[in-house]
């Protein structure tokens, strides 16, 4: 079982100016760094590589899917922008050992729309067409994707663990599974532990989240059963906590991240550690 840690915890964007983040996660006890690809041009894979190998951390690639990174968009510029920048995740993980690329990736955060069921359907279909041909390049990379169901507030189309299994049945790729995310789950499933069940053999990842987005363990979610159920589910991939600092002010905006959630970033991510080891058992 290995644990990961977001880059989001402590910094936007991610670059060579914050590898320090892999010695620091490092020594916190995470086995993962979770790196978050905001802006692509300051990812640099060689030196990463290097940073990584030299602390003994692996590493994950997660998407930020923004306005112009939308493939199930009207706008074929759009979805076309929105495919070549899931295709630099792709490459970044493949350059970088990661066995994922994971995040919200069928649209643009931020797209809510009350549409009538035409439309949404076809919203639905560009989303699974663009997804067939990004699972068809990262296939040939041995990379999987993890398509990660958010809340309603931050998508009109995938909310729920049961919508991210029909959009990865229509994809029908054999490296497309689920991201799953408890703080998306405690606003949007009505039995956690139940959904978990349902999406079992499709987890690729999964981020254990405070349902305030504060420290893991130190809220409302039914942990144990949590636990009881990804074992069940013969889960074994990456478990990492995600968190955003309020102390950068647009992700904090951009997440609604209006006062701190725990006494010191360091402090949310080394207690989450230590409990969520406690509950896995690890």
């Amino acid at each position: 079982m290995q644990f990961g840690a977001s880059t989001f915890i402590w910094v936007s964007p991610f670059s060579n100016r914050t590898l320090e983040l892999m010695d620091r996660a490092k020594a916190m006890g995470f086995d993962i760094l979770e790196i978050c690809i905001e802006d692509p041009d300051t990812i640099d894979v060689p030196a990463i590589r290097a940073k990584a190998a030299e602390t003994g951390i692996g590493v994950t690639i997660c998407g930020a899917f923004g306005p112009s990174r939308n493939v199930s968009s009207e706008d074929a510029a759009l979805r076309g922008e929105g495919l070549d920048y899931l295709k630099r995740c792709i490459d970044f993980a493949e350059g970088l050992a990661s066995p994922s690329v994971c995040g919200p990736m069928y649209s643009a955060v931020g797209v809510t729309q009350l549409l009538d069921k035409p439309a949404r359907q076809a919203q639905w279909d560009r989303a699974a067409g663009s997804l067939r041909l990004a699972a068809a390049y990262a296939n040939e990379r041995g990379i999987k994707l993890a398509i990660e169901p958010l809340n309603r507030f931050e998508t009109d189309l995938v909310n729920t663990v049961d919508q991210g299994l029909r959009l990865v049945d229509d994809i029908a790729a054999p490296n497309v599974g689920l991201l799953i995310d408890t703080f998306h789950m405690n606003i949007e499933e009505k039995d956690i532990p139940a959904a978990i069940s349902r999406a079992a053999g499709r987890i690729v990842e999964f981020h254990a989240c405070s349902n305030d987005r504060g420290t893991p363990g130190e809220d409302h979610q039914p942990w144990p059963r949590i636990v009881e159920a990804l074992k069940a589910a013969d889960f074994n991939g990456p478990i990492v906590i995600e968190a955003f600092t309020p102390e950068i002010r647009e992700i904090a905006k951009a997440v609604s991240i209006w006062r701190p959630l725990a006494r010191s970033q360091d402090a949310l991510a080394t207690d989450g550690l230590k409990n969520l080891r406690a509950v896995f058992g690890s």
